[in-house]
């Protein structure tokens, strides 16, 4: 008999104890629903642009990338990309990888937020632009635009030994993204689709001891050229040399031979 009493009792315990933690889980989450709606009703919400699955930096996205989220707007408005700027983003690359359910801001998408007054919004956080002088066939045939990437190589012009004047070509940096061509960026290329601007500066996003390079550059007897890159491409050459009529006279074959066995591997 005592033995069924305390059976009796241990379930009484064990029903009292579930429905006491019932009680505080259903007050939690009544008090975390309340929290929720003080936040949306002070601050309001917004339809967030939201990943689907895991996507990596480069990316060009796609519908197939992106879905939208119901969100508090709270830290997200201005900065995250809302559903109703959906189609701008697509087509566009994506600078850094995200994963399934992030949400996706300006900051994270090559060329920012084409309503954004001014380039500065553009600029990455530690980075900086710089405006060189580059025109005409120094840029592709004035074809580099905003958000292709390119090579600088600077070509620069000394007195030597002897009084004799040389020259010596490098490729400075690679890989940059260019901002702005003239005073046309990534946000203006809409307006003047179809018309091709005449520009003599390109205005390039480079870090602050890059800066200080291209503005020595600048400064030097030299002319600076930009080489286009394909936009998925994003190798680096190490050790590129430095380049002189000697180097050339040298090696011109040697390249040439080279260029040529690429091209009929890739046939």
């Amino acid at each position: 008999m005592p033995r069924k009493i305390v059976l009796v009792v241990s379930l009484a315990a064990g029903v009292v104890a579930a429905v006491v933690t019932n009680i505080a889980f259903s007050a939690k989450e009544a008090e975390v629903a309340r929290a929720k709606r003080a936040i949306n009703e002070r601050y309001g919400t917004i339809d967030a642009v939201v990943f689907y699955a895991d996507v990596p930096a480069g990316t060009v996205l796609s519908e197939d990338d992106l879905g939208k989220l119901r969100l508090p707007a709270l830290g997200l408005r201005g900065q995250a990309v809302e559903n109703s700027a959906y189609r701008d983003v697509l087509g566009r690359k994506l600078l850094a990888a995200h994963k399934r359910g992030e949400v996706l801001f300006w900051s994270d998408v090559e060329g920012g937020d084409p309503s954004a007054k001014g380039i500065s919004a553009d600029i990455k956080k530690n980075m900086r632009a710089v405006s060189v002088n580059c025109s005409g066939a120094a840029s592709v045939s004035g074809m580099v635009r905003p958000n292709d990437h390119v090579d600088v190589i600077g070509t620069f012009d000394f007195d030597g030994a002897a009084g004799r004047r040389d020259f010596v070509t490098c490729t400075m940096l690679q890989n940059v993204l260019v901002l702005a061509t003239g005073s046309e960026t990534a946000k203006g290329r809409d307006r003047t689709a179809g018309l091709r601007q005449q520009y003599s500066t390109v205005t390039l996003e480079v870090t602050p001891r890059e800066a200080e390079m291209l503005a020595f550059a600048e400064q030097l007897k030299g002319r600076i050229v930009l080489s286009l890159r394909n936009r998925g491409d994003t190798s680096y050459e190490k050790e590129l040399p430095k380049v002189d009529f000697e180097k050339i006279r040298s090696e011109i074959e040697e390249l040439n031979l080279k260029r040529q066995s690429q091209r009929l591997a890739v046939r």
